[in-house]
């Protein structure tokens, strides 16, 4: 039932409205409004949502019935300090659970405000507005790590459950203590050094040598805060382009990476701990441009990258999720960059890739939930970040323009925040491709990126490979792609021969999987060493066919591909059986494809009428007759 209200704004006369039946009335300083501003661009949602916010007089407010029953996955209402593009995909994941999710921003219409339960306009750097807004909350939590922590620490004391803890904030909001802290806990890092004046920015720029990294210790993200200076002259201008050394800097040695990483780390109130797949982060003027998922980088790396995120979240205190950025050096290193006590750009792929995104992850920590799996569910994800190109209007039609291009690709979703300002290089949504490869989804993004219409044969990527090292092989390797059609399995048919074309055999196997390719037939006779070298050179399944030759009737390739020494594995057929080849291609893929899985079921129930009716039509008509009409 919808009952008369006031609207309270903020230097303007009540005037009445529609609200919520009221059940608890108060005199505290704030008021709650219904909103129906105009909807901004590209927003679907025309529903009007609540907001709270400060006021200055002593009016009588009404606030929904925080007593009524909560039938969520959580009782425990969750509040948010900040309300941007994380706060909007947080409370985005807490309606899938049910759970109420409160925010606390300045910004009117924030990117979260459309999505909270309440949405309360104001400073969460502001002491008074912060108390006021915990004592809405079962729980508080944080979308962005630049708040007043003195009053975290305070309301701690008073027993206000913050996740993850005050004490972790301050050692995260001050970069230089937060490198302090993880060295004391043996996380690798690049060497670091606080500076006081050029002098002493002059002596550890002789020390660490060039380029030199100057960073701010405080308010440093998406780019700001940091410079990089490449020679002694140029630090006056790098310490008064970040304010001078009164605002607080510190200086790191440069660290020699050939790629960054990051590890989304979930850390649940009963200090169990989740590490998401690494992934690789790709900047352009220092701020995240591309996340790949999962990295291409050595298992033994991927292994070290999540061991050093672990112990890194494992040192500090609280619940929720934690984004570990990470340098790959040259000779193998793993090097802590700096952790984020939130969800993080770099998560944002989880929403499509993952079993339990970061924000369903967070939010289960925070609330005490058992935490999810965050293992990827697809074979491979790229997160494209929309960037402002320009400001104004342009820029939103230049946005506009790329995310028409984005929706007419396969496996493609667009996640826009609906800020209403557009500014260049702000963050202004992103784009999630899932997809068999990355080289594929990489193809994908360059015709979103480039403007560029994919033909037929770059949208589909090849599952199997079919090889052979000569053309003379074809006859027989062509029933493998004729399976493999019957069965709509993409395939490609390449030449490549391990004796005519030893280096294009070794770019070709050893690159097969990350351009999606999940099983590879190789044809080889005589010798028939084509197979067994393919095998020695890719994690791939390899089936071997022998082909008949000239000589020996093809036991002679039979038996070379069965002689593979341990270590190196690769099935075969028999002597000419590329038919079989395919089919257990296709057994190998429906393992994980349930589609695949039934049609071969169905291809063995074909199989089986085909005997069945022809041995009917023997019995039936006589073995003569039968021959004859065969």
């Amino acid at each position: 039932m919808l009952h008369s209200a006031r609207l309270v704004l903020s230097g303007h006369t009540s005037v009445s409205a529609f609200a919520l039946k009221p059940s608890i009335k108060t005199t505290s300083s704030l008021g709650f409004y219904m909103d129906q501003s105009p909807p901004l661009k590209l927003k679907q949602s025309h529903q009007p949502h609540l907001v709270c916010q400060a006021t200055t007089g002593d009016d009588a407010v009404y606030l929904r019935d925080d007593e009524s029953p909560v039938h969520g996955l959580s009782k425990v209402v969750v509040g948010v300090l900040g309300g941007g593009q994380l706060g909007r995909m947080m409370c985005q994941a807490a309606s899938q659970m049910a759970i109420k999710v409160v925010v606390l921003d300045p910004q009117e219409n924030c990117p979260a405000s459309s999505f909270s339960y309440h949405h309360m306009v104001g400073s969460f750097d502001d002491s008074a507005t912060v108390e006021e807004f915990a004592k809405r909350c079962g729980v508080l939590t944080v979308e962005i790590e630049h708040v007043d922590v003195d009053t975290l620490e305070k309301l701690e004391k008073q027993g206000v459950d913050c996740q993850p803890k005050a004490s972790t904030i301050r050692i995260i909001q001050d970069k230089y203590q937060q490198k302090v802290h993880f060295s004391k806990h043996g996380i690798p890092l690049p060497e670091f050094i606080k500076l006081d004046d050029l002098e002493g920015a002059r002596k550890v720029g002789e020390h660490f040598g060039y380029p030199l990294m100057i960073k701010s210790r405080r308010l440093a993200y998406d780019g700001r805060g940091n410079v990089v200076v490449k020679s002694e002259e140029e630090l006056p201008c790098a310490v008064a382009a970040l304010g001078g050394f009164n605002r607080g800097l510190y200086a790191e040695k440069w660290a020699p990476f050939v790629k960054e990483l990051a590890v989304i780390v979930a850390r649940g109130r009963d200090n169990s701990i989740s590490c998401y797949p690494v992934v690789e982060t790709i900047h352009r003027d220092n701020i995240c441009h591309i996340v790949k998922a999962p990295a291409n980088v050595k298992w033994k790396t991927r292994k070290l990258a999540t061991e050093v995120a672990f112990n890194a979240v494992n040192s500090l205190e609280g619940a929720g999720v934690f984004a570990v950025e990470l340098f790959l050096t040259k000779d193998g290193q793993i090097l802590l960059n700096e952790v984020a006590p939130r969800p993080h750009n770099s998560g944002h792929h989880t929403i499509e890739s993952c079993y339990t995104s970061q924000y369903e992850q967070h939010l289960r920590a925070v609330v005490g939930l058992p935490l999810g799996d965050p293992s990827l569910k697809t074979p491979a994800a790229i997160m494209y970040n929309i960037l402002g190109e320009e400001g104004g209007e342009l820029g939103f039609q230049l946005a506009y323009q790329l995310i028409q291009r984005a929706l007419t690709i396969p496996g493609a979703t667009v996640h826009w925040y609906d800020k209403p300002e557009m500014r260049k290089q702000r963050k202004m949504g992103h784009i999630t491709i899932v997809g068999p490869s990355i080289s594929n989804i990489e193809r994908n993004l360059a015709s979103i990126v480039e403007g560029k219409k994919l033909d037929d044969t770059t949208a589909v990527a090849p599952s199997v490979g079919i090889i052979m090292g000569s053309d003379s092989d074809l006859p027989v390797m062509k029933s493998a792609a004729e399976i493999l059609d019957i069965f709509g399995v993409p395939h490609e048919v390449r030449m490549v021969s391990a004796h005519r074309t030893p280096e294009l055999m070794f770019s070709y196997a050893s690159s097969a999987h990350e351009r999606g390719i999940q099983v590879i037939i190789a044809g080889a006779g005589g010798a028939a060493h084509l197979p067994g070298m393919v095998a020695a050179l890719t994690p791939l399944p390899v089936i071997g066919v022998p082909v008949r030759a000239s000589n020996l009737d093809g036991l002679d390739s039979l038996l070379s591909i069965v002689q593979m020494p341990r270590g190196v594995p690769v099935a075969t057929v028999a002597v000419n059986n590329a038919t079989n080849a395919g089919l257990l291609a296709v057994r190998i893929l429906g393992v994980a494809n349930n589609d695949l899985l039934s049609r071969m079921s169905q291809y063995q129930e074909d199989q089986k009428e085909i005997v069945l009716s022809k041995g009917d039509k023997l019995a039936k008509h006589g073995w003569e007759s039968y021959l004859n009409s065969s």
